[in-house]
């Protein structure tokens, strides 16, 4: 855990004797421990039978202007694939078909001078139909500045692309051992 997640007071008592103990808060005053487990978050890695995976550019921080792949947090009571199929409705007007599971990876979230520690499920999708992408999306403009196509067929056409996050990395390289040339 990152040391820029300092509490200054106890959230229970309000005590200033709060401390980070390994993976933990824990106030002196009243004995209250507070967890920060790792966060759930969906991402989906569409793509035509061409290898071409869908991109969003990314139209806030963390990683503003970089690329992304559709997904986010999950919410409360919310199953990882109805928060994949959300996501995707939020964020480009669109529902996904034919979602597959593909990895999970760890990841750090640095968010207004705060590190979230998240695991990122990530699932392989198709857009419905066969008309222009350009004619039936929708995008969140909060969240999403554009959308660009990458052909990905093998590591090296990983490697040099400017992605937000290390998890989403990490699932396009299982994803092109996968789905990439042979």
């Amino acid at each position: 855990m990152s040391s820029d997640n300092n509490f200054t007071f106890c959230p229970k008592c309000g005590g200033k004797s709060v401390h980070f103990i390994n993976k933990y808060w824990k106030c002196d005053e009243c004995q209250f421990v507070l967890y920060m487990n790792a966060a759930s978050a969906a991402g989906l890695i569409i793509s035509d039978n061409d290898n071409n995976v869908l991109f969003e550019i990314r139209a806030k921080d963390p990683g503003k202007g970089m690329l992304g792949c559709v997904g986010g947090f999950t919410d409360n009571d919310e199953t990882i694939e109805e928060n994949a199929i959300r996501e995707c409705r939020e964020e480009i007007g669109i529902e996904p078909i034919n979602l597959e599971y593909l990895c999970s990876s760890p990841n750090d979230y640095h968010y207004k001078g705060f590190h979230y520690k998240t695991c990122d499920i990530y699932f392989t999708a198709k857009l419905p139909g066969e008309g222009n992408l350009k004619d039936i999306v929708k995008l969140d403009k909060s969240e999403v500045k554009g959308l660009c196509f990458k052909k990905i067929e093998k590591q090296s056409d990983i490697d040099e692309l400017p992605i937000a996050f290390s998890s989403f990395r990490n699932a396009l390289s299982v994803w092109v051992k996968k789905y990439g040339k042979k």
